[in-house]
């Protein structure tokens, strides 16, 4: 069931999702080759847990027996790791690398929810086909954006996201894709990085959504890794992850993940 937000949890959503911005911004302050992933996450965790929230994504359930919950607030994806990646002191960042810090804080009974890729080293120090992979990442999330507005549907966003990417020649993930988010962190509606314009609900004022392309440089297959949490590309390539919370305005989105 699609929820729409009252002007009370609209206001709730606004700051959980400034402490998510937060918390993206010390990570990007601090990102440097040589820190490793585990050293990422306690910044980021430090900022939630001193504005009074808690990493939603911490002891998050995995739905699969056999594999524990998520065991930390933020998940770090590096290089080939599509998402869902785990923080480890044994993880250190090299020049040239990229990385994805995908966090969730909760507050006052709502989740905020944002992702983003980072150099290792500066833009310069990247492969230029896989800076172009990130760049078209962004992007698509700002094309799709373009459609967030009411009387629209779901598909037209999904369209606009996935029609861009593969226009640029790399491939939509399609087994993952974003989704509703308020006093649940995943909510309906699901929101696929591609699809068909005109299909799926309406859009409505009021709702809040995460959109999140994810992004291979090689092709669009997946794999699980043995700790049932880390998605990697099939054949080893780069992949890129790029997510905002929006709401649905009565005229443009705004998105509540930017500070």
């Amino acid at each position: 069931m699609v929820t729409i937000k009252s002007k009370k949890e609209i206001e709730l959503m606004r700051e959980s999702c400034k402490i998510v911005a937060m918390a993206q911004e010390a990570i990007k302050k601090a990102i440097r080759p040589g820190i490793s992933t585990w050293e990422l996450n306690k910044i980021a965790e430090d900022v939630i847990y001193a504005q009074g929230a808690i990493p939603s994504c911490k002891n998050y359930p995995s739905g699969i027996k056999g594999v524990p919950p998520f065991p930390a607030g933020v998940c770090i994806s590096v290089n080939d790791e599509v998402i869902h990646g785990i923080p480890s002191k044994h993880v250190i960042l090299r020049e040239g690398d990229i990385v994805s810090t995908d966090l969730c804080a909760y507050k006052n009974g709502v989740h905020g929810d944002a992702t983003r890729t980072h150099f290792i080293g500066g833009e310069k120090a990247v492969d230029p086909e896989i800076k172009r992979l990130v760049d078209v990442t962004t992007q698509s999330f700002y094309e799709g954006l373009k459609f967030a507005k009411p009387g629209n549907r779901i598909g037209d966003v999904s369209h606009a996201i996935g029609e861009y990417i593969e226009s640029h020649g790399f491939y939509v993930v399609k087994e993952f894709q974003g989704h509703g988010i308020g006093h649940e962190m995943h909510e309906d509606p699901g929101i696929p990085n591609y699809g068909k314009p005109g299909k799926g609900i309406r859009l409505e004022p009021g709702m809040c959504l995460a959109i999140e392309p994810m992004v291979n440089l090689g092709t669009e297959e997946i794999e699980v890794l043995d700790d049932g949490w880390t998605i990697v590309t099939a054949d080893g390539s780069p992949a890129a992850h790029y997510e905002n919370t929006i709401l649905i305005t009565e005229k443009e989105p705004e998105i509540l993940t930017i500070l």
